[in-house]
Parts: C-alpha cells; structure tokens; sequence
C-alpha cells in the first residue's frame, strides 16, 4: 500500500493516526509490508476458529526512524478490536488475576515503554481500547508506589490505565477482581515481576540456595534481602488471553543479557495458553526442534546481529522477514561529520562545536539552509543536541564542564533517578510528541525552544541508554559521538536518533584524526562510510 486507508484500516484507527502523524503522511516501507502482511493477516484469523498452527512469526527489520512501531502497532491494535468478543473467560478453578491483557510489547528500557504506550494510546481513542504502561517507579529500598483497586476502578473508564500520563505503574493491592486490559507495555523484568509476582527471582536464588548446601546448624538460612523482609508478592497479571507478543528492539531483548528473561515470559505465556514450551532437545541428529508458540510472535530491530540471526533461524524457522532496503545503513537524510580533536581540553572541543551548531541556526538556519521550525520575524530557533558517551561518568562530567560554561543540560545514565519516576518527563523537550498534541502546545513549545540555552536544556547527555527505539524530536538535529563506538550497531542506534522520519540531521564523530593514536578513528571513518 502507498496510502494509509479505510479499508483496510478501521475509520477510527485511521483518523486517529491521521491526527498523530498528520493526514498526508504516506506509509514508509516497513509500514508497507506490514499492512500487507500482518493486517491481512490479523484479519483472517479474526474471522475464522484460531489454531496454533494459525498463529504466526514476523520479523520487521528496517533503519532507524523508518517507523517500525506504526508498523506493528496498527495491526496488532485492529486485530485487538476486531477480536475484542472472543476473550476467554476464566476458566472453572482458575485464579482471577487484575490484569488479563491479549496483547503484550516488550521494550528495553522504562523509557522506551512509556513512549510506546503514549503513541499506542493516540491510536485509540476512538476505538476505546484499553493499553496499560508497566513502567517501573522510584520507590525506596524498590518498593513500588501502588495504585489500590479501588483507584483503578474510579480510573479504569477510557483508553488509559491508571491515569492518563504516559507511564504510571499500577501495582493492584487487592487482586479480587479482574480489570480490562488489552495490551500491557513494559520491560521484560518488570512484566516478569507482575505475571510471577514481585520477588519470585529472589525467591527462586534462595531455594537453589539451600538446596546446594549442608546445613550445620538448626537454624534456617536468611532468605536474600528483600525475600525475608517482604516475601514474594502476589502475581498481578494472566497470560491465558495473550494472543500478541511484540518484541521490540529484538536484538537486544534476545542478546545473552536480556533473552533469558524475555524467553521465561514467552514460556509462561505457552504454558497459560496450555502448550507449554519444553527446553529445547537436539535430536538425534543434532538438530534443535522449531519453537511453536500458541500466539502470533512478532519481532522488531533496526540491526540484525548474527547472533539473532542464528537464534531465528535455529528456533524460528518459520519466522516471515520483513526487511526494508534500508535496513543496516543510516537514514539517507542524515550527514556525518568527523570532528578533529585539537589536542586541548576535549571538553572545550565539544563546547565550540556546540556553540558553532548554534551560530549556524542563527545565520543560515542551520542544517538545510533553513528552519525546521521558525519562530517568525523575530524569533530565532535553537537546535537541541544529544551527546553519546561511553561511561555513566564521563556523562556527568561533560554535564558539569558545559554548566560550567553557561549551557545547562540534561545528563542522563542508568543510575539516575530521574528515570525512574515513573514519567518521561525528564525528557521533556527532546522527545517527539504526537502531532495534535504539538497543535495544542504550539506555544509553549516555541517559548520553550526559543529560549537562552542557559536556562532552558538545549543539550542532553547520556550513554547508550537511551539509543534505543526513542523517537526524539526533530528540533534534535545533531547527535555528537564523543567516544568510540564499540561497534557499527552501537553506532547506528545512536546515531539513528536524528534525520528520522524525512528529517535532516547531521552525526558528528569526535576522534584523533593525525598522528600517533589515530589509526582507530581512521577505522571507525571508513565502517561509517560504509554506513552510507
């Protein structure tokens, strides 16, 4: 398809997408091959008895800021609407639990989820489904601020969760009575926690404690902190109705630090659904059997690293590619830039190149020639940059040098709190937001972005933390990469977090290009040139 229509979409989906990507927009190739392939796939399976071996395994693979959440969203969100009738009920001898979705998207990080959850939520107002954020809150000693049942029945009315910010956690006190959800968005640990119950890891550690050693004494072994204290917590949320998994940025919810957990959901989801998911046994010819889940599978990534590609062709054989050209490559509307450190102050290189991004918005407008965003006459629009460092100190210490010189920045690595409140909101500024919403905010985002640097956050700083699936806005037009890579994946994600979308952008690349040390800045030159 070249036109996002109805049909195949559902009016209110469609107005309702309209309104959040604007009404010419037209599907990027990623979206294309989705509507092709998973809405009239979706559609089918509405329409006729589901079968396990009806369900089926999708892989969309496309560069950054192609738009691979529309992509999965709208299928999944229609598929949901269409089959809102048919949820199973609770079975005779079943525990009800609060929480029964039909559709759960896995991200990497709380911020990724929040994000997902506030677009998924522009996408229904109205065809009134309900979409909950699992986003983790900052609590003391990890205890979770909690949302009683009787909040959430005062708030479960509407499109929302618990409230309409895009990230609240819910945590049910009183799980006596089943609430209606129909898509849960989190990280894999988080919704772990909710579907087992919140401590059952720490639990688990305990039991395989005591089993490995011989007790000397009568006494029982303190359970690991947090366990003893507090106990394991009651599960929050059934599986037995989840008939979409959606793994997004797959390549690293099943690289080795993620896929242990992401791959436990997946199992629990089979065994709710009653197939459970043995582990894997080769044959005897040495051969590992194909996994069959009883629910469509749906993958994302903007890189296929051979190791997923490994794990997709052992496990996942029937796993349909969707691959668009421009998948492994920057966005074409993106430039690189090679920066020379100058053998000073590293710190004072990075601040001058700040202030030269902004001489060129004032004189030329900057990238382009012209404004993506002018303010009128008088106005004069600021770029927003993002700053990649390797290290979570390295991130603070550029913070404080540049506050130093009169710019304020957001600094943000894995440590920091602020991520963990529960919100987006420490990313205020940097973040794309709907179109409509940016409608009705018009001004107060031109206060916002026309004013002094100083006093308004113009530059973020962070680790790869945040290279992952977040659409920035477009008012960030340069991304600086002030360490070396560790690889070109590494690269391209954080890389790809401007020229998203259309937009231009520009990547500049900081490194020693003469002399003695220069050879892994010459390297890292020519693999990006391969980028291109």
């Amino acid at each position: 398809p070249t036109e996002f229509t109805s049909p195949p979409l559902m009016p209110g989906i469609l107005s309702c997408l309209e309104g959040a990507i604007g009404a010419n927009a037209r599907p990027t190739p990623i979206q294309s091959l989705s509507l092709k392939w998973l809405l009239e796939d979706s559609a089918q399976q509405t329409s006729s008895p589901t079968t396990t071996s009806s369900y089926k395994q999708f892989l969309l693979a496309s560069e950054t800021g192609s738009g691979k959440s529309i992509a999965y969203l709208l299928p999944v969100l229609q598929a949901l609407k269409l089959s809102e009738a048919q949820s199973r009920s609770v079975q005779a001898g079943e525990e009800e639990l609060p929480l029964n979705p039909r559709a759960l998207v896995l991200a990497p990080t709380h911020e990724l989820s929040r994000q997902l959850s506030t677009f998924a939520k522009a996408l229904i107002h109205d065809v009134k489904l309900r979409i909950l954020c699992a986003s983790r809150a900052n609590t003391k000693n990890g205890r979770p601020t909690s949302t009683t049942a009787s909040k959430m029945t005062a708030k479960r009315e509407g499109a929302v969760e618990a409230s309409d910010t895009p990230s609240s956690e819910v945590q049910v006190q009183e799980p006596k009575k089943s609430w209606p959800v129909d898509m849960v968005v989190g990280t894999p640990n988080k919704v772990l926690d909710m579907v087992r119950g919140r401590g059952w890891d720490r639990e688990e550690q305990a039991e395989e404690e005591e089993e490995s050693e011989l007790w000397e004494s009568e006494h029982e072994k303190p359970l690991p902190r947090g366990v003893e204290r507090y106990g394991r917590g009651a599960p929050e949320m059934g599986l037995a109705n989840v008939e979409w998994v959606v793994i997004d940025e797959a390549d690293v919810l099943m690289d080795p630090d993620f896929q242990e957990t992401t791959l436990k959901i997946l199992s629990d989801i089979s065994a709710a659904r009653g197939r459970p998911i043995t582990p894997a046994d080769e044959d005897s010819n040495g051969s590992v059997p194909a996994v069959e889940y009883p629910f469509n599978l749906v993958l994302t990534s903007a890189t296929i690293p051979s190791a997923l590609a490994t794990y997709l062709d052992t496990h996942l054989p029937k796993l349909v590619r969707l691959v668009s050209p421009g998948v492994h490559h920057l966005p074409k509307t993106l430039q690189t830039e090679f920066s020379a450190w100058t053998g000073g102050n590293k710190y004072a290189d990075i601040e001058h190149r700040i202030r030269r991004v902004w001489a060129e918005d004032a004189t030329t407008g900057g990238i382009g020639g012209k404004r993506s965003n002018p303010l009128g006459e008088h106005g004069r629009t600021l770029s927003k940059i993002l700053v990649f460092c390797n290290q979570n100190t390295k991130v603070d210490a550029l913070s404080e040098y540049l506050l130093s010189k009169g710019i304020k920045t957001v600094a943000l690595t894995s440590q920091g709190s602020e991520r963990k409140k529960g919100s987006n909101h420490h990313l205020d500024g940097f973040l794309r937001v709907p179109a409509s919403k940016e409608r009705q905010d018009s001004s107060k985002d031109t206060a916002l972005v026309s004013s002094d640097p100083a006093q308004i956050p113009h530059v973020m700083i962070t680790t790869s933390l945040l290279s992952r699936g977040l659409d920035f806005s477009p008012d960030i037009r340069h991304i600086f990469i002030v360490d070396e890579p560790r690889n070109m994946v590494d690269f391209l994600h954080r890389a790809g977090r401007s020229g998203r979308a259309g937009e231009r952008g520009k990547v500049v690349i900081f490194g020693k290009m003469k002399g003695r040390g220069s050879s892994k800045a010459k390297d890292v030159r020519q693999r990006v040139k391969a980028l291109n």
